[in-house]
């Protein structure tokens, strides 16, 4: 389980755009986004590198993980 601090977010299309790039890294993974606190919970066996990328090329700055 990952948790990220994930910056640009803002509505429902945010949680569905970070949600997709998760999942065409890891279709299984399962993500829970809270966008009040901008908090991303990501269940995925995939490494934290690869995901925290394709979070930022879907154009949501990373500014925390772990």
């Amino acid at each position: 389980m990952y948790q990220l601090q994930v910056e640009n977010m803002s509505c429902n299309h945010c949680v569905g755009a970070v949600t997709k790039a998760v999942q065409a890294v890891d279709a299984a993974a399962r993500v829970e986004i809270d966008l009040a606190s901008k908090q991303v919970r990501i269940d995925s066996s995939t490494a934290l590198p690869a995901l925290t990328a394709a979070i930022v090329q879907a154009g949501y700055p990373v500014s925390a993980a772990s």
